[in-house]
């Protein structure tokens, strides 16, 4: 079941028991990413229901609670200390921007295990903290080169939100890109929430590129998209986004997915055996107007997964038995098998290409 946490506005979290396992889910409730949040908590949901159906894990009953991970970061992190200071919760996990880790991984400093499912920039070494999400080395440097070798696209433009994921990936895109030949042709940031991008279009036209890299959030991304497309950059430049999926394709629209592309653990599209069988579940529990199933939500179903799998290896909730035990942990998930290496998710990597508002699988990347 999930708890909304007394610390979102309008809600309350509901008394510690002692046969149960808190778990704080913290994704996003408003802002640019805020259109991520109704899949990202109905796959955890169904992750955690999946849990206690097979009696829980060490014997209690998992619960989530829910904290609004769209929030500053600053609030989001004060809000988890509040939480683990009262003991309310045993464990954090959810899909949430790397400037809301960067505050709360510190915070929580390993009093509590911390799941992090977003696809982010790489390099956290924070005591108690895992990862499920893809890292430039795994999902953009086989991209680029794919780009390079299939249709030999080598200049970029870069185009991301202003803040650490995608000023830390924009500096891998340019070593990866040296290290092909390639170039950026130019590096452009704007803040989250922007609605105007006719200044950021005019660069991209007199750049010289041939594609663009999109390092945009959510909301963020459909605007562009949209004006992309408006101002007529579709017809000669490919978009690839790393953080683009089903809610975004939706709300950017058909005629504006032309030349758009992404790589990703997962895809609802993808026909895999593991990737079906989620699928049906995920149907079955929430039927036809449930929200859109995309990779974002996924990746909280596999991080409420993940967090089972360690405990129950562990047999305790004690942070370094946890990390002592966790390197080589391999289980199934909807995206197959899949393996804790230092900390991360080893998993295979897929590239797609928008057709209308499905994405069409082209080929394992990693």
């Amino acid at each position: 079941m999930i708890e909304k946490s007394r610390l979102w506005p309008g809600s309350h979290a509901g008394p510690k028991r002692h046969d149960t396992l808190d778990v704080a889910l913290v994704i996003p409730l408003q802002g640019p990413a805020g259109i991520f949040g109704p899949s990202c908590e109905c796959c955890a949901l169904l992750a955690a229901e999946e849990v206690n159906a097979e009696s829980g894990v060490l014997g209690k009953e998992l619960r989530l609670v829910l904290v609004d991970g769209g929030a500053p970061p600053e609030q989001v992190a004060n809000d988890i200390d509040a939480l683990i200071c009262a003991g309310m919760i045993d464990a954090v996990a959810g899909w949430h921007i790397s400037a809301v880790r960067e505050v709360v991984a510190p915070r929580i400093g390993g009093r509590v295990p911390y799941v992090y499912t977003a696809l982010y920039e790489g390099g956290e070494r924070s005591p108690g903290v895992f990862l499920t999400g893809e890292t430039p080395n795994r999902q953009l440097r086989p991209t680029l080169e794919w780009f390079a070798s299939e249709l030999g696209i080598r200049r970029w433009t870069i185009v991301g939100d202003d803040y650490v994921w995608p000023r830390s990936t924009a500096r891998a895109a340019r070593r990866y890109l040296a290290e092909l030949g390639g170039v950026v042709c130019d590096e452009i940031y704007v803040p989250l929430g922007t609605e105007d991008f006719e200044e950021t279009l005019s660069r991209v036209a007199i750049s010289g590129c041939e594609a663009v890299l999109m390092l945009l959030i959510g909301n963020d991304a459909v605007t562009f998209n949209r004006a992309f497309s408006s101002a007529g950059l579709d017809r000669d430049h490919v978009r690839f986004s790393s953080l683009i999926e089903e809610n975004v394709l939706l709300a950017t629209g058909p005629e504006n997915t032309r030349g758009l592309m992404t790589s990703a653990g997962y895809f609802e599209d993808l026909p895999t055996a593991s990737g079906l069988d989620f699928a049906a579940a995920y149907g079955r529990r929430f039927g036809s107007q449930a929200p859109v199933l995309n990779s974002l939500g996924e990746s909280c179903y596999e991080g409420v997964r993940m967090l089972t799998e360690l405990l129950r290896r562990a047999g305790a909730l004690d942070v370094e038995r946890i990390q002592a035990v966790a390197e080589g942990l391999e289980y199934e998930s909807p995206r197959g098998t899949v393996q804790v290496r230092n900390r991360h998710l080893n998993q295979r990597v897929f590239l797609a290409a928008a057709d209308g508002l499905q994405w069409d699988v082209l080929q394992q990347l990693y």
